[in-house]
């Protein structure tokens, strides 16, 4: 007999601030109850260094709130998410069946526990997966040929792949998944709280135009993340100092590797503005501060940032590197070759690059709703025999 509250286990190495607040608003459903099995085991609120940042990263947005969840014992000798034996949780399998689940959903399957986990509930109730894979810049022949029947082993577990975008879903199929195994879901973010956010941040920006010597009518650019060489924000940089203006500017925030090197070539350069990492709640205000917001990452399996861009009112401009360009290229977007150079697409003194605060630049069908909707569909459309096999695992 089905229960009248579907039950979806959720196994995941860590919390994330994009999926954190995904997990309490699949919580609110009324006829799903979610718990969240963090694999990477309790240790991980303790050390919370970030080798992309650099330094120590504690998120200012609340991450085990609003969902059921436990720290599944790890007992990897190098805990982590960085190799595939970093992530061993002998009692993960049973920790599920005694909590009954009707569904699972595997937040990536390149860790020991992961991939067991799937291999052992193949068959007895639905595997949904979620990852955002996609086929951009690979490019060894060989290597590829290997990986695809590697691949196409692993998502022989899956029932249902959730699929972020364009590219994620060419990846599924390349892996052998059928068009019915696909079910879209949309990378995407609290579009609310960032419009919301960003339109009451006028006092923060404020703040940042005086310490910058930004004049009513200059242009400010935006790159806020990573500086690791992945994100190329020395091609930005190379860009905006090739353009030789007065009244533009270019914000560049965050840490990492290549911080070093980027702020002794540019710091001194007149209207770039360097400023360190800043958390969740300071984004939004981030954002409101830039006319365009810049992404010139060689390769992204999305870029969650151009939807936060996008839902403060900001046009972007994107390279061609980052999977999310194809889905959510619209008026107030602007793709660029990431292997050529930018300076031919920087908008020119007195060229408008559109009314920041314009409704066409907002991703209201980009929503995390649509991503709820999406999961409760695929998890409750599991057929009952399935169900009923897992049920001998109850007794």
């Amino acid at each position: 007999m089905v229960s009248q509250i579907y039950k979806l286990a959720i196994v995941s190495t860590h919390p994330i601030q994009y999926n954190a607040p995904l997990y309490a608003m699949l919580s609110q459903r009324k006829r799903i109850q979610v718990k969240v099995f963090y694999t990477w085991g309790a240790q991980v609120l303790k050390n919370k260094y970030d080798p992309g940042f650099g330094k120590t990263i504690q998120w200012d947005i609340p991450l085990l709130e609003g969902y059921e969840y436990m720290f599944v014992k790890n007992v990897a000798t190098d805990p982590g998410s960085h190799h595939f034996n970093g992530i061993n949780n002998p009692t993960l399998i049973d920790d599920i069946i005694m909590w009954k689940a009707d569904a699972l959903l595997i937040y990536g399957w390149s860790f020991k526990s992961h991939l067991k986990a799937m291999r052992f509930f193949h068959g007895k109730i639905p595997i949904l997966f979620r990852g955002d894979s996609t086929l951009i810049n690979k490019k060894n022949w060989l290597k590829k040929r290997i990986r695809t029947i590697l691949l196409r082993w692993v998502y022989s577990n899956v029932d249902t792949a959730l699929y972020v975008g364009t590219y994620n879903k060419l990846y599924f199929k390349s892996t052998g998944l059928r068009e019915s195994q696909l079910v879209f879901a949309p990378h995407a973010v609290d579009n609310d709280r960032f419009k919301i956010e960003a339109v009451n941040s006028t006092e923060r920006v404020n703040g940042w135009r005086e310490m910058f010597g930004v004049k009513d009518n200059d242009l400010i650019f935006l790159y806020a993340g990573k500086l690791d060489e992945n994100k190329n924000v020395q091609l930005l940089l190379d860009a905006f100092n090739s353009i030789n203006t007065n009244d533009i500017h270019l914000v560049i925030a965050g840490n990492g590797p290549s911080e070093v090197i980027l702020k002794n070539k540019f710091q001194h350069v007149k209207n770039i503005h360097f400023v360190p990492f800043q958390n969740q709640q300071a984004m939004p205000a981030l954002y409101s501060l830039a006319d365009v917001f810049v992404l010139p990452s060689i390769s992204e399996t999305w870029g969650l940032s151009i939807n936060e861009a996008m839902a403060c009112g900001r046009a972007v401009l994107v390279s061609s590197g980052c999977a999310a360009a194809i889905d959510l290229d619209r008026d107030g977007f602007f793709l660029v070759d990431c292997s050529q150079s930018l300076g031919r697409n920087v908008p020119k003194s007195g060229e408008e690059p559109g009314a920041c605060s314009d409704e066409r630049f907002f991703v209201g069908g980009w929503h995390s709703h649509l991503f709820i909707g999406s999961a409760c569909a695929a998890a409750r459309s599991s057929n009952s025999a399935a169900r009923g096999e897992f049920a001998t695992l109850h007794r």
